[in-house]
Order: structure tokens, then C-alpha cells, then sequence
């Protein structure tokens, strides 16, 4: 099959013919239709995750079961599927309590094994992790939902429980922040975004922005602060950032929560944040990282209904080559939106 495949930390990508995946016991092979080229993959490009190399990157993927190992009970060839980035072992206490995305055990497809930058890929423990696709959801819609959208979904929904009329600061325009942005414009939030390109602010505004700020060395806290009264309620850091994550904290008023999406890659050991805000204010830092597939249901029917609509956020599709150019500059891309890789292009 073809894949993208990288030799080392910061190698440039090349497309080549590679063997195809074989089935693992409860695993499946799926055909990729779909997959989003991600912000994540650069940080395992550049070295900041443990990958085996050589590698194959991409984690957001939808398409068609081609073939099944033993003891899966659920899914058979020809089924239309997606999955979490974050699969679950399906074995241990959280993954049956639904929450396979904090799996201790967990396998991720473009992490710890091979990813969907290829015609074909195979994932783990298939009962546990894979999410069928109802027929009226495409494959490139799909896509876009495995890692930003599901994220930006259970951040705002799951962890940091925003409520109608709220404010929320989303930092980065990105496709996981317009994707915040379009989640909370739909709970009926108010919605601050953030970034650099006003390319990005212009489509969060199409989304339902109510005020956007350009980070142009400005103070984001003190604006915010302006716009919303005091601060917002809920804010996002969705790129990775010491200065993104410092603006998402300063821009909450007193007992605030903040959601961490995006990366944050180690400085001098560690990233530094502004604690003495979050302990002077009573701040609430969470994470999220992905939504389990047993939670997927309730997001597809919003899809579904047509209450939330994440093909908005696709901003281009490519094939395999364009994905291996594009890879080792994506930190600075200017892309305002996803970018979704077809590899049969």
C-alpha cells in the first residue's frame, strides 16, 4: 500500500509502497476514505511523543472495514467506521466504564502504532473503540470528527459543563477552536475567539463569533475582560502554547475554567504556566484528551439533525504527497480550518 512514511525525528516525509496492516485478535483493517492532517502530527514529527521510527502518522480517520480478526463480535467487513485517536484496551475498569480515552493501555493510531497517512490501517480492541457511521454522515465529515471535534465536543460539553449564556475565550483558529466555537454557538454561548490570522477570525465569525480578538502582541486578558464584563467563564487554549495557554488563563474571570487542548511541548523541562492566577482566583485547569466512542451517539445525532455541522469546517482535502510537503511546516500554517487527506487522490 501507499503510505506517508518518516524515518526519524524532523525527517522530511516521503509517500512509498509499504506492506499493507494484517488484522490483530480483536482489531480490524480499515480502508481510510478519510483523515485529517492535525497540529498532533506535527508535535509526533518533531519528536515531542515516543514513536517507534520508521513511522506512519495520522490519527483522525474514517472508511470501510476490510477485514476482521478473531474475537470481534460487532463489526464485519464492508462496515462504514470511524474511531477515537484515543482507543481504549477494553480490558481494564475504565474503558468499561466508558472512558476509554483515559485508557492506561490505550493504543493511538499514528502514536503508538502505525497510522492512517495510508490506504490502509489497522486499530485495536474493534468492540471497544470503533463508532459506526450513519449513512448520511460522509467520510470526510467523519474525519474531521476523531480527534478536534470530538475533543473541542467533550471539553466544552463534558469537562468544563458550559451553560447557555456563558462566555467562552477560544484561543487558536484552528480546526479543534472553530470547532469549539461552532460546539458553544450551539449551547448557546457566547463565544470570544483568538489568533493571529484574521483569515481564522473571519470564518469564527461566520461561525457565530460574537467578538474576535487578532493576538498581535495586544493584552488578550485585559480585552477580554472588556468585551465580557470581567472575563469569560470557560476558556480554551486549542493550539499548544506557553503564551496561548497564559492567554486562555488571564482572559477567565474569578473561579473560571479552563480546558488545555492544545500540546504544550516542554521548555527548560516543563511548560510554565501563570499559577499564581489560578490560585489567587480559584481557577479550574482541565484537560481533555479525545471522548470514548460509547459517548459518539450523541454527537452524530446532533450532526445528524443538523445542529451542528463539522463539514463547515473543512477547508481543503489532498492526497498523500501534498500531506508529506505540508507535514513539517504545519505548526505555522495559516490554514483556517481542517485539511483533509484522501489517500486514494
Amino acid at each position: 500500500m501507499r503510505a506517508v512514511v518518516i524515518d526519524a525525528v524532523r525527517a522530511q516525509p516521503e509517500v512509498r509502497e509499504v506492506a499493507p496492516p494484517f488484522a490483530p485478535e480483536g482489531g480490524v483493517v480499515v480502508e481510510v476514505r478519510a483523515t485529517g492532517l492535525c497540529r498532533s502530527d506535527w508535535h509526533a514529527w518533531a519528536g515531542h511523543d515516543d514513536i517507534a521510527w520508521p513511522h506512519v502518522p495520522g490519527h483522525e480517520l474514517a472508511g470501510v472495514v476490510t477485514e476482521v480478526g478473531a474475537g470481534v463480535r460487532r463489526w464485519q467487513v464492508g462496515d462504514r467506521v470511524t474511531v477515537p485517536f484515543v482507543c481504549g484496551c477494553g480490558r481494564c475498569s475504565w474503558c468499561a466504564a466508558g472512558e476509554a480515552q483515559v485508557c492506561p493501555d490505550q493504543e493511538q493510531p499514528g502514536f503508538t502504532h502505525w497510522g492512517s497517512f495510508a490506504e490502509y490501517v489497522a486499530l485495536h480492541a474493534a468492540d471497544t473503540n470503533l463508532v459506526r457511521l450513519p449513512e448520511s454522515v460522509d467520510f470526510t465529515t467523519a474525519a474531521s470528527l476523531g480527534c478536534r471535534f470530538a475533543t473541542a465536543y467533550r471539553a466544552l460539553v463534558a469537562r468544563a459543563a458550559l451553560t447557555k449564556g456563558e462566555w467562552v475565550t477560544v484561543v487558536g483558529a484552528g480546526g479543534v477552536g472553530l470547532s469549539a466555537v461552532m460546539i458553544a454557538r450551539a449551547l448557546g454561548a457566547r463565544v470570544v475567539a483568538v489568533d493571529r490570522n484574521p483569515q481564522a477570525l473571519a470564518v469564527a465569525t461566520e461561525l457565530g463569533a460574537d467578538h474576535t480578538l487578532l493576538a498581535d502582541g495586544r493584552d488578550i486578558g485585559e480585552a477580554v475582560a472588556g468585551l465580557t464584563g470581567g472575563g469569560s467563564h470557560v476558556a480554551v487554549d486549542a493550539v499548544g502554547s506557553e503564551q496561548t495557554c497564559a492567554d486562555a488563563i488571564h482572559s477567565l474571570r474569578r473561579r473560571g475554567r479552563h480546558v488545555q487542548i492544545g500540546l504544550l511541548p516542554p521548555v527548560e523541562g516543563h511548560p510554565r504556566v501563570p499559577m499564581a492566577r489560578v490560585i489567587g482566583w480559584e481557577l479550574d485547569l482541565l484537560g481533555s484528551h479525545g471522548m470514548a466512542a460509547v459517548d459518539y451517539p450523541g454527537m452524530l445525532a446532533l450532526i445528524e439533525s443538523g445542529a451542528l455541522r463539522p463539514q463547515r469546517l473543512v477547508e481543503r482535502t489532498i492526497g498523500l504527497e501534498e500531506a508529506a510537503a505540508l507535514l513539517p511546516g504545519f505548526d505555522r500554517a495559516t490554514v483556517a480550518g481542517m485539511t483533509i487527506v484522501d489517500p486514494a487522490r
